[in-house]
């Protein structure tokens, strides 16, 4: 089991074969939709990896911006967008912290399974590193614009269960005026074996062991939402 590090330099592959097989019952657009309407809408993405959100945000969406710290991603996130002709998505090499974008350039900023890594790799400056975070997103938006989060709020489980290493992280975004749901994202592979590959790839072995006992080809998932108003 890589670390997400090890993930996000080196295995895009593996990290692509698994998002497509994420939310089969496609409940995320839907969610985001609920919160800030996408269509025609001028949206950043931040931590954008191989393009889980940026595909079906550019074929609603005026313009998408979206970046990520690993070029080793967005390769892959160029080649899926490119079959698509995405004509209004642009995508660039950089730190959420500091984008080379306008200032209110954006209705909607959007951070997918992303944000949480100023937290967790942040050290002892943490808080600091998430408001840096939050003031470039702020920056970005328009006024009325909104700052959309997506997180892990547990694999594996059908009610949420979040990571409990990311509590700190969730309290300090309710202190800061988010508001949160969530839905479910549920894994559908196509076999047993591939359950058994994915699972133990990227969330270990007591995982994998979970999905054999359970005879698990679809794996449940809770996905938290979490939004701010400016």
């Amino acid at each position: 089991m890589p670390t997400e590090k090890e993930v996000y330099d080196g295995h895009a592959d593996q990290y692509e074969r698994l998002i497509l097989r994420e939310d089969y019952e496609n409940n995320i657009p839907a969610a985001i939709d609920k919160i800030k309407p996408f269509k025609l809408a001028d949206v950043v993405e931040l931590g954008a990896g191989t393009g889980r959100l940026t595909r079906f945000l550019a074929d609603s969406a005026n313009s998408v911006r979206a970046s990520d710290l690993s070029l080793h991603m967005l390769a892959t996130a160029r080649d899926v967008l490119s079959q698509k002709d995405a004509h209004n998505t642009l995508l660039c090499v950089a730190d959420m912290r500091r984008t080379p974008y306008a200032s209110n350039c954006a209705d909607m900023v959007i951070a997918g399974w992303s944000f949480c890594y100023l937290a967790v790799w942040g050290e002892q400056q943490w808080q600091a590193e998430l408001e840096a975070g939050l003031a470039e997103a702020q920056r970005l938006l328009r006024p009325g614009g909104v700052l959309i989060m997506l997180e892990n709020y547990g694999t594996g489980f059908e009610t949420p269960s979040p990571p409990p290493h990311l509590d700190p992280y969730f309290s300090f975004l309710k202190n800061e005026g988010f508001q949160d749901t969530w839905f479910r994202t549920d894994y559908a592979f196509n076999s047993l074996e591939e359950a058994l590959d994915l699972s133990g790839f990227f969330f270990g072995a007591e995982m994998a062991e979970k999905v054999e006992r359970e005879q698990w080809r679809t794996l449940p998932e809770c996905t938290g939402l979490l939004w701010k108003r400016y």
